[in-house]
């Protein structure tokens, strides 16, 4: 016997249904959240105002021919004069409290009050009047809440009935002292964040010259340890190596002199940063004074120096001989490496307070003739220009047309002196 049966939904595909159609709308209301929470920030504060200034005026306008005798036809304007100018306590308080106050002035001279109310003006207009007057001693110039304070205070004192007004004046005193108080918790408060911003910034700008400082330290212990080590070899090999010839001695000695210079400098910019009580040599920065030494070591190194001196400044400050002292070293060393063998010329002059050098070297021997790639391929006319501009001068590097380069290094000679930039091609 055969049995039948005919194909029965499932209950297990519509729960996944149900499911899936949960998943969606809860995906929906995780994405919907971020956009009410942007919204409940700052446009929830201005729909609650609407609704109450409605609230206020829906109030005001039924209750006015209670209090006042005003046409039929003017009663939505007074109404609205008094509860209105509450929409403007965010954006512009001492406006709204103006229009009140000058509707609150201007009411009880022009409609005569019911015989049952012997108030000047309606309930709304008074709580209105009070809420703009605590909103401008919380936010306006405190010219402004001094002249809504006497201006309302006075506006109660006339026209409040019998003795009642010294009371409300008082009362409105104390209004003004509150909004004060409130507002200066506020600034104080916000002063406080602002110097907690100020010290976390300062605390990370401190971290950060720590870790400059120890980069430092450890910078001058290994490359003062190496140097020191170069110097060691380079005096001790004349007498280590058998059969030294008199020029192998001269190069030995020019090494070792180079190094001892680059050991000085080295201990006087990175020393002062150690913090173990070790101090920097008390050895004056290089300036003009020394560029005979610096010529000196590279006429040692092989390199054919020529200085020109023509009126350098006779004052020049210890900032601009340093800046001239590492140009000139910077350029020296690019010509060593770009134009090996070509003649170098150094010409110093002065121009007022200006004082002017410029480096410039023949194209290389016995190569190709180098490019502006081969001297910009580093850092080092980024920091010529960079130590120039420090200073206040100016700085051009340029290949020459006969296939050299030239460096133009002008800086004043005491700060303050202008300086513009020009070209000069020594002949």
């Amino acid at each position: 016997m055969r049995t039948f049966r005919a194909p029965v939904p499932s209950v297990l595909d519509v729960s996944k249904t149900n499911r899936a159609l949960k998943k969606v709308a809860n995906e929906a209301a995780v994405a919907a959240a971020p956009r009410l929470k942007r919204v409940s920030s700052s446009l929830w504060v201005d729909i609650f105002i609407v609704f109450v200034t409605g609230v206020l005026f829906a109030i005001a306008w039924p209750t006015l021919q209670v209090t006042h005798h005003v046409p039929a036809g003017v009663q939505p304007v007074i109404a609205g004069l008094a509860a209105l100018p509450l929409l403007l306590i965010r954006s512009n308080p001492a406006l709204g409290w103006a229009i009140s106050a000058a509707g609150a002035l201007v009411i009880p001279l022009v409609f005569d009050r019911t015989d049952d109310y012997d108030f000047p003006w309606q309930v709304v207009h008074v709580m209105v009047i009070m809420a703009l007057l605590l909103a401008v001693s919380m936010r306006s110039p405190l010219a402004v809440v001094g002249v809504s304070w006497m201006a309302t205070a006075l506006l109660f004192l006339a026209n409040a009935p019998g003795q009642d007004g010294r009371g409300w004046a008082v009362g409105l005193t104390a209004l003004v002292l509150f909004g004060l108080l409130i507002r200066w918790l506020v600034l104080s408060r916000r002063q406080l964040a602002r110097q907690e911003e100020v010290t976390e910034v300062e605390r990370a700008r401190r971290a950060i010259l720590e870790e400059k400082a120890r980069i430092a330290r450890d910078l001058h212990d290994v490359v003062a340890h190496h140097m020191s080590l170069v110097v060691v070899q380079a005096q001790s090999a004349p007498y280590r190596i058998d059969d030294v010839s008199p020029a192998a001695r001269a190069e030995f000695e020019s090494i070792g002199a180079t190094a001892r210079d680059a050991l000085n400098e080295i201990r006087g910019m990175l020393g002062v940063l150690r913090s173990d009580g070790q101090l920097a040599e008390d050895a004056p920065m290089p300036g003009l004074d020394r560029i005979d030494e610096l010529v000196e070591g590279s006429r040692r190194a092989g390199m054919q120096v020529r200085v020109e001196r023509f009126g350098v400044p006779e004052r020049l400050s210890d900032s601009a001989g340093l800046t001239m002292y590492r140009i000139l070293q910077e350029s020296l060393s690019n010509a060593a490496r770009h134009a090996p063998g070509a003649p170098v010329r150094v010409i110093l002059s002065g121009d007022g307070g200006l004082a002017t050098m410029a480096v410039v070297n023949d194209p290389p021997v016995g190569t190709a003739v180098s490019t502006v790639a081969d001297h910009a391929g580093g850092h080092g006319i980024t920091g010529m220009r960079d130590r120039a501009s420090s200073v206040g001068g100016s700085l051009i590097a340029q290949p020459r047309p006969d296939g050299g380069f030239e460096v133009l290094a002008r800086v004043p000679a005491v700060p303050g002196a202008a300086v513009s930039s020009g070209h000069v091609a020594p002949a």
